[in-house]
């Protein structure tokens, strides 16, 4: 298991990329992944440890690696948890229509140049298994052990069934925070724990509406008319990918500790302008989104919208 790395702050970077770790206090320590804020000069995010060319700094043609951890195969199932209010929010229909159309896509299908062991691939293969809604239960502001909490609750009550191959996501209005650095430090993160009695992977996604110069790579306009859950898309996209190949936070990553979003964070590729005037660069299902390209394990490695 890696060590715990916390993310550092540092407005002189004129830029970032992603996987810094927070620590997180419950029974037993777990570590997390997580997607900084944009780099300093797009959009006005916070810089952090990490420089920018698409990769760490220093990391530019270090490929990942197999740590030997465990990957995600056959087919893996998308969860929700929305907690707070979303009311009356295009984001419900918006992020679940992306969840529905991840699967079997070119783009998810670059997680497939990942292998486990014995050979073992990240397949290809993603299905959304729906959602529950949880109002205020514990306020605005969630500590790390609170989300945690939320998703076991979710499983506890059967608001959704446990699934060992499955990631949960925990997705907050607009009014609610994470108290260890969300919109400051990270816009979302991913880990794992023991949840009755199972190994399960879980995840949290800010409403990028609180901070979108930090965590919506679009302030002003969206593909989808909607800032808030467009920049989420790109986030949620980043952690399912992380989740699929280091679902353990063991497996695949670089030297520096970098998973295979990480590299790419916050680069886009080719784009196009949408009807509104705002960019895409990929369409999923009958949408199209901005979404962050993914790192190819192949040929010594790079950025990539397809595979």
């Amino acid at each position: 298991m890696r060590a715990v790395r916390y993310v550092i702050l540092s407005s002189l970077l004129a830029a970032v990329g992603c996987g810094g770790m927070e620590e997180q206090s419950q029974d037993e320590q777990q570590t997390q992944d997580s997607v900084d804020v944009q780099p300093a000069g797009k959009g006005g995010g916070l810089a952090s440890e990490f420089g920018y060319a698409g990769k760490p700094t220093g990391q530019a043609t270090v490929d990942v690696t197999n740590h030997g951890g465990p990957i995600m195969t056959g087919t893996k199932t998308i969860y929700y948890i929305w907690y707070g209010n979303w009311a009356g929010n295009t984001a419900t229909t918006i992020l679940t229509d992306w969840a529905r159309a991840i699967g079997v896509t070119p783009y998810f299908n670059i997680n497939s140049t990942y292998t486990n062991s014995t050979g073992g691939k990240v397949d290809n293969s993603v299905v959304y298994g729906g959602s529950t809604t949880v109002a205020y239960p514990y306020g605005t502001s969630l500590s790390d052990a609170t989300i945690q909490t939320i998703v076991a609750n979710a499983i506890n009550t059967a608001a959704l069934p446990k699934n060992t191959n499955a990631v949960y996501f925990v997705l907050t209005s607009s009014d609610v925070t994470a108290s260890s650095g969300f919109c400051t430090q990270y816009c979302g993160w991913h880990t794992h724990g023991t949840i009755a009695g199972s190994d399960i992977k879980y995840s949290f996604v800010g409403n990028a509406a609180r901070c979108p110069t930090s965590c919506a790579a679009q302030s002003a306009s969206s593909p989808n008319g909607n800032v808030g859950a467009d920049g989420m898309v790109s986030i949620l996209a980043h952690e399912l990918e992380e989740a699929a190949t280091d679902p353990d936070l063991n497996a695949w990553y670089d030297s520096s500790g970098a998973e295979n979003a990480d590299k790419c964070a916050w680069t886009f590729g080719t784009q196009s302008t949408a009807s509104n005037g705002s960019k895409y660069n990929v369409t999923m299902g009958a949408r199209q989104y901005l979404i962050q390209q993914n790192w190819v394990h192949s040929g010594g490695g790079f950025c990539a919208m397809s595979f």
